[in-house]
Order: structure tokens, then C-alpha cells, then sequence
């Protein structure tokens, strides 16, 4: 099948210099969506600079835990409990992504996955920068009905042998990836690259309030609303580069950040800020450590003129928040 889609798309005679030099097409499979779950199975095929596949890899692992809805991925704790803990699988697993662009469907999920497991194991994962094949999808405008990874094989012919396997899932999504890659190339389009940052800080907070199902598994997601207080202060206005935040700002995040976002947004409430899920013109300050990355966020603070930091600044203004005016 890799050799009949090399002759699909041709591939470019000039091929653009600013594209990556490595693709690691990843697929984890996971207890469950929360921040507490652990991956159970991991899979990489290596690709060079035009999408050739290199090599592959997998690996099962043991969660520490149970192993969630074994109805889906199949993975059972008789099969887990002899597995390699994630430590011990960390080092070959990051010499299958290093120097490499790490590419998946749904890529924010399996990094944010990864980079919580390699700060369980007190280590950092080499990778610098991620590329959704959802956002490439996009970007190219395929037909799709929707951004199920079974509708992108479909859409280039790819069989599925084993939905949720994570080297057939990740065999499945190198597949579709290779004309998906050529066909960017051949026109000139931007990857949707954004980047990645390591967690230098977070927290597994028990999940609560959820309904178990047989076997302890909680269809939790990722990151499950929270109802914060309403913001005592009015909004004083755009923040002034160079100036001091002041408490009732409306502040927004974008991207990856090496203090878990939680945290990070929970910090802000406490200073007196208002968080803000979306970005609107009432937007005091937008914060992202990658404001090149065309997410909606960073598109609308640049068309409405809303100023822009990185995080690193952003922790040092949170450090002297002006008091709003009394009455």
C-alpha cells in the first residue's frame, strides 16, 4: 500500500526548504481522555524529509493502573502486567522522535499524553514541534465527511486492519500522510506545525464527581470544564505593553505551556484576572509561547490588535498585578 500511494501524488521535482528533515507519525492508546490516565500501547513510524518510512516501532505498557475500556483498545491487565513500565521503554522511545516532527491525528492529545508520561519519569521528550494530520486535512481542503482517522484512510484508500491498535492505527495514519505531505509540497502550503513544550509543572488531580464503569474506567475528558468564580473586577481594558496587569483583565491562552494550563490559569483567578476561554475585541491579553502557529486564538489577537506574550513573561507579570480601584 506505501508503494502504491508514493505513485498517487507525485512527488515535487523542488521540494520546499523550510519543510522538516524527519516525521515520528505516533499513536498512543490510553487508560482513558483525563490527565490522570496513563498510555497502555505506543507506536512510531519513522519518515524521512519527503515521507519515505524509515522503520517502525511498538510497544505495550504497563499503566500502573487499570486499563480502561479494554472494549476499545483490547488491552487487558492479564496482557498489561508483564509490560515495561513507561520508564523503561522512555529512552528507545525517544530515539524514535528525536530530530523528528512528531505527527498524529488529534496530535495535541498523544503530545500532551507523552510529555505527562516523560515528566512522571523525571525525563523530557525530544521533541520541538508537532503536525495534526486533522489541521493538515484542513489545510488542504480534502473531501472528508468528517476528521475521523477512518475517513482520511478512506480518502486514500487505506485499509484499517485494527482500529485502536496502535501500530495499525499508526501504519494507517503514515499511510495517509505520505500524499497528504506530497500534496503540500506540490502546492506550496504552510505546514500546520506548532510547537511543543515539555511539563515543568502539573499535577494529577483525582478525577471526582464521575460515574465508574465496570472495570473503575471514568469517560472523563481531557480537560473537563470548570465552573470559576465570576471575576469581582470590571474589565479595566487592554493591557499596555511594558505596563503592569491589572486586576478584572480578561486574559486568553493558546498553545502548549510548560506549566499545565490549569495551573497557570488557576494563578490568574487568584491575581484577580479573568480568564477567558475565547478570544473576543474585549480581550486584554493573549498569551502563547508560539505566536506564529495560526491557531484561531493567535489569528483574531493579531486582527484585532490584542497584544501578545509568552509565558515566561506572562509568570513575571502575574508577580505584581495592580490592585483595581476600591468602590
Amino acid at each position: 500500500m506505501l508503494d502504491d500511494l508514493t505513485t498517487a501524488a507525485s512527488s515535487p521535482t523542488v521540494w520546499p526548504a523550510a519543510y522538516p528533515q524527519g516525521y515520528a507519525v505516533v499513536d498512543v492508546e490510553t487508560t482513558g481522555l483525563a490527565r490522570d490516565d496513563r498510555i497502555i500501547s505506543a507506536a512510531v513510524y519513522r519518515l524521512d524529509a519527503r515521507g519515505e518510512v524509515e522503520d517502525h516501532w511498538y510497544t505495550v505498557v504497563n499503566p500502573e493502573r487499570d486499563p480502561g475500556p479494554v472494549w476499545i483498545h483490547g488491552l487487558t491487565s492479564d496482557v498489561l502486567e508483564e509490560a515495561p513500565l513507561f520508564r523503561d521503554i522512555a529512552a528507545e522511545f525517544a530515539t524514535r522522535l528525536e530530530g523528528r516532527v512528531l505527527v498524529a491525528h488529534n496530535a495535541v492529545f498523544d503530545w500532551q499524553m507523552i510529555a505527562r508520561e516523560y515528566a512522571r519519569a523525571r525525563g523530557e521528550a525530544p521533541v520541538k514541534q508537532r503536525l495534526c494530520t486533522i489541521a493538515l486535512s484542513k489545510e488542504l481542503r480534502l473531501p472528508l465527511p468528517n476528521h475521523k482517522l477512518e475517513s482520511l484512510a478512506a480518502h486514500f484508500g487505506v485499509v484499517q486492519e485494527r482500529a485502536h491498535h496502535a501500530l495499525d492505527d499508526a501504519r494507517v495514519l503514515a499511510e495517509a500522510f505520505r500524499p497528504s505531505l506530497r500534496a503540500a509540497a506540490a502546492g506550496g502550503v504552510r505546514l500546520p506545525l506548532h510547537e511543543c513544550l515539555p511539563l515543568t509543572e502539573w499535577t494529577d488531580r483525582p478525577r471526582t464527581g464521575q460515574q465508574a464503569s465496570p472495570g473503575g474506567y471514568r469517560p472523563t475528558g481531557w480537560r473537563p470544564s470548570r465552573k470559576r468564580p465570576a471575576c469581582p473586577y470590571p474589565n479595566p481594558g487592554r493591557y499596555e505593553p511594558g505596563g503592569r496587569l491589572k486586576q478584572g483583565m480578561r486574559v486568553a491562552f493558546s498553545g502548549d505551556t510548560s506549566v499545565e494550563r490549569d495551573l497557570l490559569e488557576d494563578r490568574a483567578t487568584e491575581a484577580g484576572l479573568h480568564v477567558a476561554g475565547s478570544l473576543s475585541r474585549l480581550t486584554s491579553l493573549l498569551v502563547t509561547n508560539d505566536p506564529d502557529s495560526g491557531t484561531s486564538k493567535v489569528v483574531k489577537a493579531r486582527q484585532y490588535g490584542t497584544p501578545v506574550v509568552d509565558e515566561a513573561a506572562f509568570g513575571q507579570l502575574l508577580g505584581d498585578v495592580e490592585a483595581a480601584p476600591e468602590g
